[in-house]
């Protein structure tokens, strides 16, 4: 049996990185994303020209209605949902000092990171508990988080504590879905070559130079992808609510 994945933010970056490879393993993809699917279409394109079957819906995860539609709409369409992987996330707008950060920008982070994350994992999970295991499991929930989630950035504030809460909504819903057969897992990416990170580059350049990373070199979205690749094979059985870095080895604490 096909079995499908919704990765959200999955047109560009990280999450089409996901995309890419959970397609090539064999998924059906939905897409959900927040700009119209024609600003992708040469992406789309090269998706059909390998193969990859796809679903793009467009929507908010910030927006309730948005996030059940895109549910609804992949299960329409191929019966059921074995995977999401909530990737969509935004950053601030404008870094600021954490003592100017304002209450709209916190909002706005938080409302698509963290609470977008939980009620979208939240809902999909009621739909995965009302179908039948494939080789003894229902569903897979993969939270893509950020080393920001403990490395302080204090002009970003905001992007952090988001990334903190996604933290723990994996441990929550890990607890919470282990006896119905679903697995939870937290993907911490590291320093990754993103439109999100163009505007830093000079500086995380330098770093690389200077071994902030004991692999001393950007990490990519098919890194991420190959990760989180490993975790929706079925082959991790016998775990849940674990943090994987990919980070180029960046957490480790060295002398």
């Amino acid at each position: 049996m096909k079995k499908t994945a919704i990765v959200t933010g999955g047109s560009r970056g990280i999450g089409l990185g996901i995309v890419k490879q959970l397609g090539n393993d064999g998924f059906s993809v939905a897409i959900m994303a927040a700009s119209p699917e024609e600003k992708h279409r040469k992406t789309l394109d090269e998706l059909a020209s390998n193969n990859i079957d796809y679903l793009y819906i467009q929507g908010d995860l910030s927006n309730h209605d948005d996030r059940m539609r895109c549910v609804d709409e992949a299960i329409s369409k191929y019966g059921r949902v074995d995977v999401l992987v909530n990737n969509a996330g935004v950053a601030p707008r404008k870094r600021a000092d954490l003592l100017e950060m304002t209450e709209e920008s916190y909002d706005r982070v938080m409302d698509t990171n963290t609470k977008g994350t939980m009620f979208m994992s939240q809902y999909a999970a009621k739909k995965m508990m009302q179908q039948e295991p494939i080789n003894g499991i229902r569903g897979i929930i993969i939270n893509v988080s950020s080393i920001s989630a403990e490395v302080s950035s204090i002009s970003r504030g905001e992007y952090c504590v988001s990334k903190a809460g996604i933290s723990m909504l994996t441990k929550l819903y890990a607890d919470r879905l282990a006896s119905e057969d679903i697995f939870v897992y937290e993907v911490r990416p590291g320093i990754i070559a993103t439109d999100m990170t163009s505007t830093v580059k000079e500086k995380y350049d330098k770093m690389f130079e200077e071994g902030v990373c004991p692999i001393k070199r950007w990490g990519t979205p098919e890194d991420i992808g190959l990760a989180v690749s490993a975790l929706c094979s079925g082959k991790f059985r016998y775990t849940t609510g674990q943090c994987i870095f990919v980070d180029g080895g960046f957490h480790i604490q060295r002398l």
